[in-house]
């Protein structure tokens, strides 16, 4: 299999003594989650059986290509290593971190890393201009994407932008606040007066006021605003402080974090197909692992290097939780409903210059359940509940500064 030119995170051992080679990860501080640069151990968990497996005397060495650094975002994958989920499906697996100028998809095709964690649509564009990829499970099964404004705006709806300086991160990451805005009638390069404005990675932006309606994830730059001090009040943000237009209520949420991997190597290396089905089904343990402890999840990421603070990194954990669970039909599996819309929105939604994301709809072989339900399948017989129907989502407290 083959390995990063990155020094990533690497799981050597079994549950709860990993170790860390290489970089531990680049900083990131009140930074997006999902840019790339072209693109557009606690007990109780039920991610596993009740005592950890023996793990085969050699492992199969796999990379996986983060879309953005280390944070909970990726908690499913820490954590799987960290408990030693993947060491018991085989493999040693090497987290490999992202940045602004590393796109995941050219990663993974260029042979640097064995799977590539990226959103849909930026993937779907790269499929178009010819990348071989397929999404073998859809880890995010809602849209974490939302745009923020301020109570006291006028703001309420996607119509309401139309006027009003509205930021946009760009890098792919812009197409369903365009959809958004397309749907009410409301064309992006044209605000009625208003305009368009290049939003950095963080809300600083918005809370000066420069800005009018901030792109943010429910996992990130929201909680950036409800860790900051409202001046008027000398007390942090709350939610009534804000208005936030879901793009899942919309109706033009996207598909986000998939796990990608090479077509022709599926097609033609039966020991890669194998290893993906392996790499999926430790993952969800991963994921359920998350789900059942946020706490050890969001420990287990700030230990593999994140700098975030602790509770940043609890709400990101928690957040990312509700992407996930409860799942419609098992955690990764491809919702055929959902990658329609997708399609659909890429292929309908234009851009100020003219282009949509895709000008046809993308091969067959652009995604596959046929990975994902074999690792679900397994998972089902080893007694994990990858539905989580009973998932709550925890309270968390966030602290000035996120600390």
């Amino acid at each position: 299999m083959g390995k990063g030119t990155q020094m990533g995170f690497i799981a050597r051992r079994g549950r709860g003594a990993t170790v860390l080679t290489g970089a531990a990860l680049g900083a990131l501080t009140l930074a997006g989650c999902s840019s790339d640069s072209a693109e557009p151990a606690a007990s109780g968990s039920d991610s596993g059986s009740d005592t950890a497996t023996e793990a085969p005397a050699e492992l199969t060495p796999v990379s996986v290509q983060l879309q953005w650094l280390t944070q909970a975002q990726f908690a499913c994958y820490y954590a799987a290593a960290d408990q030693g989920f993947y060491e018991e499906e085989g493999l040693e697996v090497e987290i490999l971190p992202g940045a602004v100028d590393i796109v995941p998809i050219d990663v993974l095709t260029s042979g640097g890393a064995d799977f590539a964690i990226s959103w849909v649509p930026k993937v779907l564009g790269a499929i178009e201009q010819g990348a071989a990829v397929t999404n073998v499970a859809q880890i995010f099964e809602r849209s974490g994407t939302m745009q923020v404004a301020f109570a006291d705006s006028g703001i309420e709806s996607a119509a309401d932008l139309a006027g009003k300086s509205v930021g946009s991160w760009g890098y792919g990451n812009e197409w369903e606040l365009i959809a958004g805005m397309q749907a009410s009638g409301v064309t992006l390069g044209d605000l009625d007066g208003g305009s368009t404005v290049q939003q950095a990675f963080d809300m600083n932006a918005f809370i000066a006021g420069d800005i009018d309606a901030a792109q943010a994830m429910t996992y990130n730059e929201y909680a950036q605003v409800l860790e900051t001090e409202n001046p008027e009040t000398g007390e942090l943000y709350t939610a009534d402080d804000l208005v936030v237009i879901d793009w899942n209520d919309e109706g033009t949420a996207m598909l986000q974090d998939a796990i990608w991997a090479d077509s022709e190597r599926l097609a033609s290396d039966e020991a890669y197909a194998e290893t993906t089905t392996a790499f999926i089904k430790g993952t969800i343990k991963g994921c359920v692992f998350a789900k059942d402890d946020p706490q050890a999840a969001a420990d287990i990421v700030t230990a593999a290097g994140s700098t975030l603070g602790t509770s940043h990194q609890l709400w990101m954990a928690n957040e990312v939780n509700k992407l996930i669970f409860p799942s419609t039909s098992g955690v990764g599996h491809i919702n055929e409903d959902q990658w329609e819309q997708t399609v659909g929105l890429a292929l309908e939604t234009v851009n100020p210059e003219g282009a949509t994301i895709i000008t046809a709809d993308p091969p067959e072989t652009a995604y596959s359940n046929e990975y994902v339900d074999a690792a679900l399948a397994e998972l089902a017989d080893e007694g994990v509940d990858t539905m989580g129907e009973g998932f709550e989502p925890i309270e968390v407290t966030l602290n000035p500064g996120g600390e």
